[in-house]
């Protein structure tokens, strides 16, 4: 048995997503398949590589993962396979591995070339479940494809240090279901920056000043309840590590979130300052 992912911004109203899970068994049937987000939006593989960032750990080594974002082979961009953390990765060569591989050294890359092997009408998907359904037998990733040393990196969404270590200037890389804005600055980066300094976060003339526990970690009292705090804006660490502007309680088709309140958007600017 071995684990498949599936991470793509196919959504779900069309019949991609299920013939792409038929492919699969039919290539392997005893894979379990797994979803971890259809709704990536689309062509956007800064999001695509968060999700898969934030959600491989939580399954087993030898865990395979598709990544189906942006994925057409042209000229530029090459199909690969990495092997990394004990993990596999399947996707193409456009930036979306660059979150993992900043962390750590892959142990294997291969640029695939099967491609001739496959029906003349083979899709980017096809390959992908092939050399899904290859690895999951067993099989090594030499055999689909040319090892390869190095990947493309995307550093434009990169959180700049400025100001002689004094101003750490970020973005916003995700948007989640209740509107929640994760930016590319990580804890570990924070506590380097700060060293016991005060600080300041800002965004389109805004400010927070603390960073929370967790979302409901306000001052009460019999005065003030948490329900006295719904609607205030906060800052906190999110369990990947990710600083993330908030909306206590924030319902985005009721009472609206960080994304609409605050009005912030997809690559947007955060910025801490020290002093």
């Amino acid at each position: 048995m071995s684990i498949i992912t599936l991470t793509t911004d196919f959504g779900l109203k069309d019949h991609f997503v299920g013939a792409t899970k038929g492919k699969i068994i039919s290539g392997y049937e005893e894979a379990v398949i797994v979803d971890i987000s259809h709704d990536i939006d689309l062509f956007n593989t800064t999001e695509a590589g968060y999700c898969i960032a934030a959600a491989y750990s939580s399954f087993p080594k030898g865990t395979i993962h598709i990544i189906g974002v942006d994925s057409e082979r042209n000229d530029t961009i090459q199909h690969i396979a990495m092997q990394w953390d004990d993990h596999y990765f399947i996707c193409a060569d456009n930036g979306i591995l660059s979150t993992l591989t900043q962390r750590k050294i892959p142990q294997k890359i291969v640029a695939i070339n099967i491609h001739d092997r496959l029906q003349e009408n083979a899709t980017d998907m096809d390959v992908f479940t092939t050399v899904a359904c290859h690895i999951a037998r067993g099989g090594h990733l030499n055999v689909i494809g040319k090892e390869i040393e190095t990947l493309k990196t995307v550093n434009e969404l990169v959180p700049k240090i400025t100001n002689e270590q004094s101003v750490i200037k970020g973005n916003v890389i995700y948007i989640d279901h209740f509107g929640n804005c994760i930016t590319n600055i990580s804890k570990k980066l924070f506590q380097e920056m700060a060293r016991g300094r005060s600080f300041e976060i800002s965004f389109h003339n805004k400010k927070i000043t603390t960073i929370k526990k967790s979302y409901s970690d306000f001052n009460t009292s019999d005065k003030f309840t948490l329900k006295d705090f719904e609607g205030e804006r906060l800052a906190l660490f999110n369990e990947n590590g990710l600083l993330e502007i908030a909306i206590y309680k924030s319902n985005p088709k009721t009472v609206g979130s960080a994304h609409s309140l605050l009005g912030l958007k997809f690559r947007d600017v955060v910025t801490i300052t020290f002093s």
